[in-house]
């Protein structure tokens, strides 16, 4: 039984579902193996818990806005 895990920041449910959704059918498809035998979870990962380059993401992620404003 194929596992996929996706670690990230926080998705809405309408995100979540879609990237389920679309993670299933291109694996089933590259693999070769029905969509039903396979397990996807989302771990949601706070951006003040993990950081790029010695700056936590949520730091990452407001530089990278102000710079693109």
């Amino acid at each position: 039984m194929p596992y996929i895990t996706v670690e990230s920041g926080n998705l809405s449910d309408a995100q979540k579902e879609e990237l389920i959704k679309r993670l299933t059918e291109v694996s089933s498809e590259i693999m070769n193996v029905p969509q039903e035998f396979f397990v996807t979870t989302i771990k949601e990962v706070p951006d003040k818990n993990f950081g790029i380059g010695g700056k936590t993401i949520d730091k990452v992620k407001a530089g990278y806005i102000r710079a693109h404003q």
